[in-house]
C-alpha cells in the first residue's frame, strides 16, 4: 500500500499527498513538467531565470523582501530549483502554517509581475551565478559531459543558458515560456508531513480557475555522435574528468539492475572506483559513479577530481574498472552490499517529507504514475548477477566510452587511446 494519494482538479492539475501524521511539519512543494530541456536556443536559460523572477514580487506581495518576510514570520524555508526536464517551488514549515505556504507560492506562481527593471537588475545576479559555474570545474564538468553526450540538442545545453540570452531576455521572452509550458496538465501541488483537513478544497479554490491548454512535447533525444573526447582548456592545479557512457530512460526495465551496477562502480566508499581509484593509487580526492536517466535518454558515467601530473593513470584506471565490471559477472557479496546500499540510502530519503515528497513529485511529473515506495524496494530486490553482466555488458561494450576534461590540456586525441586500454 503506498503513502502517496493523488487527487485531480477539474482543470488537469494534480495534488499528490503523503499524509504523516507524527510529523510536526509540511513540505508544500509545486513541481512543473518544464525546465531547460523546454526552451529553445534562442532562450536558454529561461526557466532558471523565470525560477529567479518568481521571488521578486507580486501584486499582494510587491517585493522580495515582502514575500520573504511572510515566510519567516512562521519561521519557514523557501526555494527553487530548476532541472532539464523539471522545476520545483517549495516551502517547509510547522504543519499550522501550511495555508500560509500554499497561499504565498500559489501568489508567486500566479501574480508575479515580471517587472522589466528587476528583470534588468536580476541579469547581473543571474551572470555572476553563470560567472561561478564556469569558474567551478567540479560542477561545469557535468556540462562539458553532457554536451558531449548530446550536442546542441536541449538535453546537451547548459541549463543556466549563454551570456548572450540572458542578456536578451525580455518579459516577453518569459510569459511565451510560461505561458506555454506552466499549465495545469504539466503542474503537480505536492504535499507531505502533517497535512491537515480541507488540503484539496483550498487547492480548488486557490488553482481551479487555472485554464488547461494543449502543450505538446520537446524534441525527444536523438542519436548523437560528438567525438569520444571532449577538453575545455582551463589552467588549474587539479583536472576534473567525467567518463561514462549512455544509458536507459528512467522507465526502462532495466532500471534496477543498472542502478545496482552504478552503486557497486561508485557508490560510497568501499565502491570499486574510490577504492581503486582512491584508495590503492591515491589519484583522486573525489571519485563517485552513477546513473543519471531523463524521461527518453540517460547516462552511466563516473566523476573524478584528479592530479593533472597523473591524470593518463587516473582516466585509464577508471575506463578500465568499467570495462572489467561489463565483462566480469558482480560476485555474489558485492551484488548483496549494493542491493543494502541502494535500499538504505532509498529509505533514508523517504524519512523526511521533503525527501518523500521530492521522491513521489519525480515520479508523478516526470513518469506520470503514482509513486509506490514499496516498487521501488521490490524491484532492487529482484535483481540478480545475470542481470548487472547483462547491462554492463550491453551498455559499456566497444567504443561507447566518453570522455569529458577540464584542466591545463588542449588535445582530445592524446586522451582517446587510454579509453581502450
Amino acid at each position: 500500500m503506498t503513502v502517496f494519494q493523488r487527487n485531480t482538479l477539474d482543470n488537469g492539475l494534480r495534488v499528490l499527498t503523503a499524509d504523516l501524521p507524527y510529523a510536526q511539519s509540511v513540505v508544500v512543494m509545486f513541481m512543473f513538467a518544464a525546465g531547460s530541456r523546454y526552451e529553445t536556443v534562442e532562450t536558454g536559460g529561461i526557466a532558471h531565470f523565470a525560477e529567479h523572477m518568481f521571488f521578486k514580487g507580486t501584486e499582494r506581495r510587491p517585493t522580495a523582501r515582502q514575500i520573504a518576510g511572510e515566510i519567516d514570520a512562521i519561521g519557514g524555508e523557501f526555494n527553487a530549483f530548476t532541472g532539464k526536464e523539471s522545476t520545483a517551488y517549495y516551502v517547509k514549515c510547522a504543519a499550522e502554517h501550511r495555508d500560509v505556504a500554499l497561499d504565498v507560492l500559489v501568489d508567486m506562481l500566479r501574480n508575479s509581475r515580471f517587472d522589466a527593471q528587476e528583470i534588468e537588475r536580476e541579469k547581473g545576479v543571474i551572470i555572476e551565478e553563470m560567472n561561478m559555474y564556469y569558474d567551478t570545474p567540479r560542477d561545469y564538468i557535468g556540462g562539458v559531459y553532457e554536451h558531449l553526450l548530446w550536442g546542441d540538442q536541449a538535453l546537451g545545453r547548459d541549463l543556466i543558458g549563454t551570456k548572450e540570452t540572458i542578456r536578451a531576455a525580455t518579459r516577453d521572452t518569459f510569459m511565451g515560456y510560461l505561458d506555454r509550458w506552466y499549465k495545469p496538465s504539466r503542474m503537480v501541488l505536492g504535499v507531505a508531513g502533517r497535512i491537515g483537513d480541507g488540503l484539496i478544497e483550498r487547492a480548488q479554490e486557490l488553482l481551479g480557475d487555472l485554464v488547461d491548454a494543449e502543450t505538446g512535447e520537446p524534441e525527444p533525444a536523438a542519436p548523437y555522435v560528438n567525438g569520444r573526447v571532449r577538453v575545455e582548456t582551463k589552467e588549474s592545479e587539479q583536472a576534473h574528468v567525467s567518463l561514462g557512457v549512455h544509458s536507459v530512460p528512467l522507465d526502462h526495465p532495466d532500471r534496477y539492475s543498472l542502478q545496482l551496477l552504478a552503486t557497486a562502480l561508485g557508490g560510497g566508499m568501499s565502491s570499486r572506483l574510490f577504492t581503486e581509484v582512491r584508495e590503492r593509487r591515491g589519484l583522486a580526492y573525489y571519485v563517485y559513479g552513477l546513473n543519471h536517466s531523463y524521461t527518453d535518454a540517460g547516462t552511466l558515467y563516473s566523476q573524478a577530481g584528479v592530479d593533472i601530473g597523473r591524470i593518463d593513470d587516473a582516466v585509464s584506471t577508471i575506463a578500465t574498472e568499467l570495462r572489467k565490471i561489463a565483462s566480469e559477472p558482480l560476485p555474489a557479496d558485492e551484488l548483496e552490499k549494493a542491493r543494502n546500499f541502494a535500499k538504505g540510502r532509498f529509505v533514508l530519503q523517504l524519512e523526511s517529507p521533503q525527501g518523500l515528497i521530492m521522491f513521489g513529485l519525480r515520479k508523478e511529473v516526470l513518469e506520470r504514475r503514482l509513486p509506490d515506495p514499496e516498487e521501488v524496494v521490490h524491484g532492487l530486490d529482484a535483481v540478480t548477477s545475470d542481470d548487472v553482466a547483462r547491462v554492463a555488458s550491453e551498455l559499456i561494450t566497444g567504443d561507447r566510452l566518453r570522455l569529458a576534461v577540464i584542466g591545463p590540456f588542449d588535445d582530445p586525441s592524446h586522451f582517446e587511446p587510454l579509453l581502450d586500454g
